[in-house]
């Protein structure tokens, strides 16, 4: 089998919520998703526990390439992450954005992963994988409604199947 992809979701993390759109769309592309692909889903909204969770995943399935999903209750599109932060530290993805998103329909490349959890997340990933070939990018999931859910769906796995081709 071919290095896997490793794709995570969140739990919900608002009570008013009861679902997590990032968790949603990795249910509903499940069956379109390459074989190769390891989802771990319903990571816990927790600063240090949701990193520990995907580096111990990466540890041990040595993914080429590792897609980390969140929501973003108040964007409208997926929005594919340059940066991830800690205190006054940066560091981007090295996956060309521009290039990645040229099949999308309408994703755009955003410039803050914001301040919590993803943002948390996605810079420990990157700097874990910093010494190594496999890649990271994270996804902003907003929230999934009739009108948007045929794109929203489109576009990540326009994603995913730049990612699994990229990385191979």
């Amino acid at each position: 089998m071919a290095s896997p992809l490793l794709i995570t979701s969140f739990r919900p993390w608002k009570a008013h919520q009861g679902i997590n759109s990032s968790d949603i769309l990795i249910e509903q592309v499940a069956t379109k998703l390459p074989e190769n692909t390891i989802s771990l889903r319903w990571l816990p909204v927790n600063f240090d526990l949701a990193p520990m969770q995907v580096i111990n995943h990466i540890v041990q399935y040595r993914p080429k390439a590792v897609i980390c999903c969140g929501m973003a209750e108040n964007r409208n599109t997926l929005t594919v992450e340059q940066w991830g932060t800690y205190q006054d530290k940066k560091l981007a993805t090295p996956i060309n954005l521009k290039t990645l998103i040229k099949k999308t329909v309408h994703t755009h490349i955003s410039n803050d992963a914001g301040d919590f959890v993803c943002n948390r997340l996605y810079y420990r990933v990157l700097k874990h994988l910093q010494q190594q070939s496999a890649i990271a990018l994270f996804v902003h999931v907003p929230l999934i409604t009739p009108a948007n859910q045929a794109v929203v769906e489109f576009d990540f796995l326009k994603i995913v199947e730049h990612l699994n081709g990229e990385s191979s």
